[in-house]
Parts: C-alpha cells; structure tokens; sequence
C-alpha cells in the first residue's frame, strides 16, 4: 500500500512524496501535471539506466507529447558543470522550453544534478525525483536542495528547487549493492540521532529485518526518515538555522570525502562524521560514554566502516576549513545535546575537532 506526505513551505502544499513497492504509481503522479503537450527529459546514469530506463520512460511516454532521455557516466566525479553543460546542450537541441520537464532517475547524483539543471536552465524549469537509492530516497530527493561539485569541493555550486513530486520505488533498494545499501544507512542513522530518539531505537531493533531488505520495514524506515527531513525542511527551508542540524556528521564527512577523492560512498563519510561528532559530543558531557559506543555500534551493525585509513589531520583540519559550511570563519558543528536532540555550535575548537578526527583515524579509542 502507497504512503503519501505532503512537503509544505510557508503554510502552502508544495509537493507530494509518494512511497511505493513498485512503479505502479508514476503515471497518475506524472499524469498530474498537465504534460500531454510537453516535453519530459528523464535524467539518469549508466547504471540506473541499464535498470530502469526502459519501465520508466515506457510510463512517462503516456503521459507527455514527447519523452527525451539524457544518460551520463555513473559516479560522484561526474557530478559537476561539464556535465550540466552536456546536459544543458542537449535540452537546447531538443527544444526544450520553459513548460517543458526533467525527471531525475537514480540515486543522490543523478537528483543533484539534474535538479540544479532544471532551477538553472531558462532560469528554472520544473523537476521531479524518482530516487533509487536508498541515500536519494532518504535524503537528497527531499528539501530542493541542488547542487554540483565544483574541482574537489562538495556540493559547492547549487540552488534550492523545489522537485514537481517524489515518487520512491521501494522495490529498487532490493538491486542495490550492500555497500550502497550500507551508505543510505549513514544517512538513516542520522536522523534519528538529531531528531527521534525512539527512531533511533526502533532502527536498532529492526536491524536484521531491515538488513535482509524486508520491504514493510523498509518502507516505514524511509516514511519515517522523510518525515523527519521534511518536519526540519519546512521550519526552514532555506537554511538559515534548523536545517543547518541535517550536516551532523558532514563537516569532517565532507573533508573525508574530498581526501578520498570520492573513492567512498558519501553515507559512509556522514557515518564517519557523525562518530567523531557524537565523540566530540561524549567529551563535552552531553552524552555517557555507553551512549558513545552504543552510536558507533549502530554504524557498525549496518556495514558502514567506523575507521578511516590513510588521512592526516592536518589536511583534514585544512579541509574542513574550507567547507561551505563555515559562517564568517567560524566552523559550524552539529553535536548532541542529548541522544535524538541535536543542536548547532560554532564554538567546537580544532583540539576538538583533531579528538574526534582521532577517534575515526584509528590513532586511539
């Protein structure tokens, strides 16, 4: 049975997500906005496409006058304006005007790209997420936050867009690998740390279920993390302040996964980052120790790594330094005042920062 949570901004319904175990769906979703005479193009990589393209584009082709398809090489390193611009490129060769679409079809890549594509092309033509992966589908396909890299910095260039609609699959997560299964965990986790408490534990009890892929429990962990993003995306959906609390983990996670040139998955650095600022949080007093390692056995339990080989932490500091998260020099930390109850500190001082680093560094407990 499909679930349906609506994303509201200033009081106002703006979009739909609609959670589903197949694609059973799209078309009534699609169907809605009005696309007979218009034009869609579905957004993808080469390794969504080799899996869904063709269901997908057979759906969205009743739906429209005309279904265009643009396929870029799979992987964060192709996440930046070179391919926007190819992107960009093609739509003007198909004529693609202002009334016309962009579907985003795969995982957190494909909807950042493809997303500020759309806020970008004729000065903003309207999207919508159809996430495949469990990171996209947690995470990046809620909130209209868009983005490319830009040289190795994360996420640098962007905008805020709000997708048309959301419409998650559950079924696609049984055809992702354990590692990218492992990576949207990072995410997961996250949630209810800074959010749900009680989330928070139910995602310890359920672990085995929702490791095997049972999908009822897979869908209600998906249903209960959108709702979190979107309750934090709504108070403020510009980041000014509340939404800030979704980067826990994210300040040395990013620097991580600049080092590591993107070699590891980004929910696997958040989980990295999240150790060493529930760490951090542990030295301050606000959480006990026991809940300290209980927070890395969680990460532990769902396949993420809980140590990083290979980093410095002078590179890492230097990194960090250059995020676009700090505000006028100043490094914006989110710790835990309390298990599920986050909150955002500007003064964490490098010490600090080196005792977390070290704690996911291998260099001591």
């Amino acid at each position: 049975m499909a679930d349906r949570m609506n994303v509201c901004r200033d009081g106002q319904p703006i979009y739909d997500i609609v959670m589903d175990t197949s694609f059973s769906g799209l078309k009534d979703e699609a169907m809605g906005l009005s696309l007979k005479d218009h034009k869609i193009c579905i957004v993808t990589d080469s390794n969504v496409a080799k899996l869904y393209l063709e269901e997908v584009t057979a759906i969205l082709s009743e739906c429209c006058k005309k279904v265009s398809v643009y396929v870029f090489s799979a992987g964060e390193e192709n996440k930046n304006l070179d391919t926007v611009k190819r992107l960009y490129e093609h739509l003007i060769l198909e004529h693609f005007d202002r009334r016309d679409m962009l579907a985003a079809l795969g995982g957190g890549v494909v909807g950042d790209l493809c997303g500020f594509a759309a806020a970008t092309y004729l000065r903003g033509v309207g999207f919508f997420q159809i996430p495949t992966t469990l990171l996209s589908q947690v995470d990046s396909s809620i909130g209209g936050k868009t983005g490319v890299d830009f040289d190795a910095y994360k996420n640098m260039v962007g905008a805020f867009h709000m997708p048309r609609f959301v419409y998650t699959n559950l079924s696609t997560l049984l055809t992702l690998s354990n590692e990218q299964f492992s990576s949207g965990m990072g995410e997961v986790i996250k949630h209810g740390l800074i959010k749900d408490k009680e989330y928070y534990q139910w995602l310890k009890d359920s672990r085995e279920g929702i490791g095997a892929r049972d999908l009822t429990l897979c869908q209600k962990m998906v249903f209960e993390s959108n709702r979190i993003k979107k309750q934090v995306v709504e108070m403020d959906p510009t980041e000014q302040g509340e939404r800030a609390l979704l980067n826990f983990g994210h300040t040395l996670g990013h620097a991580v996964e600049k080092l590591k040139d993107f070699t590891m998955l980004h929910g696997h650095c958040v989980g990295l980052g999240c150790i060493a600022a529930g760490y951090i949080s542990y030295k301050r007093g606000m959480i006990t120790e026991e809940e300290f390692r209980d927070l890395r056995s969680v990460f532990d339990a769902y396949g993420l790594p809980v140590t990083v080989d290979g980093l410095t932490w002078d590179e890492v500091h230097t990194a960090a330094k250059s995020d676009k998260k700090m505000d006028a020099g100043v490094v914006k930390f989110i710790l835990l005042r309390s298990m599920g109850n986050a909150y955002v500190d500007r003064t964490v001082s490098s010490d600090e920062m080196k005792e977390g680093f070290d704690c996911i560094g291998g260099h001591k407990e």
